[in-house]
């Protein structure tokens, strides 16, 4: 290291070619002049390992094409025909094709693709119930439904008139925030 140091700083700085010193070349000798003279010194190595790289990706290519035309020899079934499955006239998958005699003619404004449309009932959103809890101090409470049993939560926001437990009330419900909420309560 020591020499390398001293002839880097003994090269003049005007010449722009870098100097190493080489085991048989004299020191004064530049690199690339060096690799000009005897090119398989610097490049060897890199040739090298480009051939031996190129050489297993061809010996990789070859054995997945004998791989492939060892699956094509042994493949067993007849192709696309095998392949093919059909839908019989109730509906169940079949390996056979279907009898033409039995061939419908359908309109193509009959087939309905996605959800089919839905006819708009007019649903009585009322429901009726009695008051199972309320709270006057802290202005909510709960309605049990009559028939299901089911409880729904009331603000005293959502009440037209004065309550108390165990009235009987008409009421319609809206989503909450935490579940279907008592609103337009009234006495029924």
């Amino acid at each position: 290291m020591e020499v390398l140091q001293q002839h880097f700083l003994s090269t003049p700085a005007s010449n722009p070619y870098l100097y190493i010193a080489f085991p048989g070349c004299s020191s004064t000798e530049p690199l690339l002049e060096r690799h000009n003279k005897h090119p398989g010194h610097l490049a060897s190595s890199g040739t090298f390992n480009k051939r031996e790289k190129e050489k297993k990706r061809q010996q990789k290519h070859e054995e997945k094409e004998r791989r492939k035309e060892e699956r094509k020899a042994n493949a067993t079934g007849g192709g696309l025909d095998s392949m093919m499955a059909y839908v019989d006239e109730n509906g169940q998958i079949t390996s056979t094709p279907p009898d033409p005699s039995k061939r419908k003619e359908i309109s193509a404004d009959e087939i309905e693709l996605g959800v089919p449309r839905r006819v708009h009932e007019e649903v009585s959103n009322e429901h009726t119930g009695r008051i199972d809890f309320f709270d006057t101090s802290k202005g909510f409470g709960f309605i049990k439904e009559d028939g299901t049993q089911e409880r729904f939560f009331v603000h005293v926001s959502g009440l037209l008139d004065e309550v108390a437990q165990n009235d009987k009330v008409i009421f319609e419900t809206e989503r909450g925030p935490r579940g279907m909420n008592a609103v337009r309560v009234r006495k029924g």
